[in-house]
Order: structure tokens, then sequence, then C-alpha cells
């Protein structure tokens, strides 16, 4: 019996030949299929909130109404199953709204694809709280580096070529932020969640809850965590937040700290009583004294305004006694 020459004629298969090209060219492309949620798990270290706000009761009520009408976008996992890479609300909404099943497009990504795809469909939400920005940015540009083939290091300013901007820069360009801005919001990733949170807050305005600007919590990312963990404490007792001013000094005396040496609470207390600018002088009475007065979650600004109402009728009152 002959022995096979071994010879590779790539001969076309079964399919190909009793096929058009025009049914070759349709079976690549992407099709809508539906899902279980079940099926689907969230992406890795995703950093935007799904929170159950208005906006996700208003999502939920449309999507029991006419299901969900904008496929969302997953890719396989090689152990089987599927990870979620646009669509995190809509996946929550279909649970919520007790859906089975949801449209998707299936579709093969690298992870750094992946990443790229997941943050840009984000970005596009009316409202983006600072640490989302941030973790989405430093992913972002971690997966922009390496598909230039730089290394994926604490420099954030890689140059892609000569020709080229950097890769902080062109990734400014895209979301519509300058470097610096970019470096800013990669820098609160540095932050310790307790403080992460008070800058997120900056947008909510969550009035039960302090709130702390970008460029004094930039400043505050260089105190070593534990550190960041004494100031929040001090923070919080004093029932305020360091100035720009203020969290500068701090990080100035952290910075010139050696070994383990770390910046004692005695000078961060020191560095929090400084007056700030244009501060005025306020009177604050523990919040366990006369919360027995006012139903839990009244605003601060109305258990305010209360006090202030009683006192002038006290006052009015003992002037009506002097008579």
């Amino acid at each position: 019996m002959a022995k096979s020459s071994g010879l590779n004629f790539n001969l076309p298969s079964v399919d190909d030949l009793f096929s058009t090209e025009e049914e070759r060219a349709e079976a690549r492309l992407e099709k809508v299929v539906n899902l279980s949620p079940a099926e689907i798990s969230d992406f890795p270290n995703h950093p935007f909130k799904v929170r159950m706000d208005e906006a996700m009761q208003e999502m939920t009520e449309s999507v029991k109404q006419y299901g969900v009408l904008v496929p969302t976008l997953v890719r396989p996992k090689p152990e089987g199953g599927y990870e979620m890479v646009a669509g995190h609300r809509r996946k929550k909404a279909a649970d919520l709204a007790g859906l089975a099943e949801i449209p998707c497009i299936v579709r093969q990504l690298t992870d750094d694809e992946a990443t790229i795809i997941m943050v840009d469909s984000n970005l596009q939400r009316e409202q983006i709280l600072p640490s989302e920005k941030a973790f989405a940015y430093k992913m972002k540009l971690d997966a922009m580096k390496r598909q230039a083939g730089r290394p994926s290091l604490e420099n954030l300013t890689p140059v892609v070529s000569e020709k080229r901007l950097r890769t902080n820069e062109e990734l400014g360009l895209q979301v519509g932020e300058s470097r610096e801005q970019i470096r800013r919001y990669i820098r609160l990733t540095h932050l310790i969640p307790e403080i992460l949170e008070l800058v997120d807050n900056s947008v909510l305005k969550d009035q039960e809850m302090l709130q702390i600007a970008m460029r004094p919590a930039v400043e505050l990312s260089y105190l070593r965590k534990e550190e960041q963990a004494d100031l929040f404490a001090i923070m919080d007792e004093m029932d305020c937040t360091p100035s720009h001013a203020q969290a500068i000094k701090m990080r100035q005396m952290s910075e010139a700290k050696t070994g383990g040496e770390r910046l004692a609470k005695d000078a961060l207390v020191s560095i929090m009583k400084e007056e700030k600018p244009n501060q005025k002088e306020q009177f604050k009475i523990p919040k366990e004294k006369i919360s027995r007065f006012f139903a839990p979650g009244t605003p601060t600004q109305k258990i305010e305004d209360t006090i202030v109402k009683a006192l002038e009728l006290y006052r009015k009152r003992q002037r009506s006694l002097e008579r």
C-alpha cells in the first residue's frame, strides 16, 4: 500500500464547495442572539457603578413594557458562558423586570479590545462619578499602552512613536480631557475608598456626607494609606475637609518622611485647624445631641433652618417676658 505523501493541497470544505460567496459572507456577520442574563458575568473590575436610582427605575419600567430594545455586547469566555462588555445597566434592568432572555451581540474580543469598548460605551452616560472616570481612564490607558507595545507602568507619558501623540494625550483627545486632567483622575485611584467616596459626593451632593473637591483630593492621594485613614477619621470627627492649600501642606510633610516614618495624627489635626481663606467662624453641635428631634434622613440644611427658627421664637418669647 502506497504511503501518503503528506502533501496539503488546502482543499475547500464541503460547505465551501456548495455555498455561494454571499452565504459565506453572511455566515461571518455578527448576529443578535437571545441569552439568559444568568449566562453573562460582569466585566472584571468594572469601574462604572450600576446605581439603583431614578434612571434605573425608569429603565426597568421601560424594559418591562417593551423589552431590551438595544442589544448588549458580550464576548464568549474560554470556560463557557459569556462576559458583558457593554450593557450592564440593561442587564440589571432585565433582571429586575424578570426577563428570561436579553438580546446580545456575541463578539470575539481580546482583553484590551474589550476594555476599550467597555470604557468608551460607558463614558456616554449623563452622570459619571470621579471615581468611575478615574478607574476607567486607568484601565483604558493601560490597554492603549499594551496595544502600542509599551509596558503598563505608573509612567503616564510613554511615547508611542516620534510622530504620534503620547498615549495619555491620545486618550485625552478621545474623551475631551487635557493630559493633566487625565493624570489627576488617575491619581484618584490611589485614594482609600472612604476618601474617594467624598470626592464622588462632590457630584452626588448628599448633604449627610462630607464632600471634597478634586484638586485637594489629588494632593491627598500622595499620602500613605495609613495617613489617609488617619485623616479620614479626623475629617469625620471635625466634620470638615482640608482646603487645597492644606492638602498640599499635608503632602509635603508626608513626602518629607523617610523609611517607615509617617505623618503623625497631631500634625494632621494641626493643619486641619488652620484657618482657611475666607473661612467663617462656625458653631457646631454634635449630631447625637439633636438627632432625636428629627426624623432619620432629614437633610442637614433643614435641620439648621429649623434650629434657627426655634431660636428666633425663643428670643421673641424671652423679650415678651422681659416687658
